[in-house]
């Protein structure tokens, strides 16, 4: 199970939702990804990075997101694999 942390550079919210994620992440790998290399997500995105992306299902969770938020977002695909 991977993750994506959709943003592009210096965006200042971006660094905050980095910051966030490597927080409650150590047990997930959690990519960043330059949004402005990807057109193929940005009509989705673009509008709402930061944005934390399981890409096999395409579930994201959108900025503004909290540690709390972050963590139970990573923790819910956690706990489909282990099932």
């Amino acid at each position: 199970m991977r993750f994506l942390l959709l943003g592009t550079e210096g965006c200042h919210l971006c660094e905050e939702a980095g910051e966030i994620v490597a927080a409650c992440a150590p047990h997930f790998p959690v990519e960043s990804v330059d949004i402005a290399e990807h057109p193929e997500w940005q009509p989705d995105y673009a509008l709402k990075i930061p944005v934390l992306l399981e890409p096999a299902s395409r579930r994201a969770l959108c900025w503004p997101f909290d540690l709390p938020q972050a963590a139970h977002f990573l923790q819910q695909f956690g706990e489909a694999v282990s099932r």
